[in-house]
């Protein structure tokens, strides 16, 4: 049995087949995937916690791209402790630590890496760009957002496709981020690759109340 049939196994949430897969071949669960992660982040990424789960009962450790992903707060704090210097390194697919966090919305172990040093304004290393602020945004984790600019986050950071914050939190409708970002001075005239503003990404999902603070 191959990876790619742990992959679909992820795929499709198949708690059974990824047990029994991993039960025959443990070496599976700490192999690289073809999506250049680990089957335990591919888990988090496929939105899969009970996946991950059952991955994470085949592991010996993990590290700490993984543990932040997952939320295990005290395996980020004995990696970090041990290792305080990759609280600022890229994970294979070019996410941070805290980036990660932010991601899968972990609040308290995203507050202990800023605390330990990890750059609020770092982006990923690769074509996407994204900063934790994006990630916290696009996924209305307004805790976590809130973290990352009371620690000093550029609000006005671009992403790949030239997409703000500001972007995102219009077209989630997320009003509560949504005036925390301009209250930090996001900028409402900034336009993303195709010239369209936060604005109008809000109009075009319906949120005309916010398209109206905007305008």
């Amino acid at each position: 049995m191959s990876v790619e049939q742990l992959e679909e196994y992820i795929a499709a949430d198949d708690l059974a087949g990824i047990k029994t897969l991993l039960t025959q071949h443990p070496d599976l669960a700490t192999s690289s995937t073809s999506y250049n992660v680990s089957p335990l982040l591919l888990a988090c990424y496929f939105k899969k916690p009970q996946s991950a789960d059952v991955i994470l009962g085949f592991l010996k450790e993990i590290n700490l791209y993984e543990a932040s992903a997952v939320g295990k707060f005290d395996a980020v704090a004995y990696l970090v402790q041990t290792h305080p210097d990759d609280v600022n390194s890229y994970a294979p697919d070019g996410f941070t630590p805290l980036g990660l966090a932010a991601f899968f919305g972990h609040l308290e172990v995203a507050r202990y890496l800023v605390l330990k040093g990890a750059d609020v304004n770092l982006p990923a290393d690769n074509g996407f760009r994204v900063a934790p602020i994006h990630s916290s945004v696009a996924g209305n984790f307004t805790a976590i957002t809130k973290l990352l600019i009371d620690s000093g986050a550029n609000v006005n950071v671009i992403q790949q496709a030239g997409v703000t914050p500001l972007h995102s939190a219009a077209q989630n409708g997320n009003l509560d981020i949504l005036i925390m970002l301009l209250e930090a001075g996001a900028s409402v005239e900034a336009r993303m690759e195709g010239g369209k503003l936060p604005a109008d990404l809000a109009r075009e999902k319906g949120f005309t109340e916010i398209a109206d603070i905007l305008s």
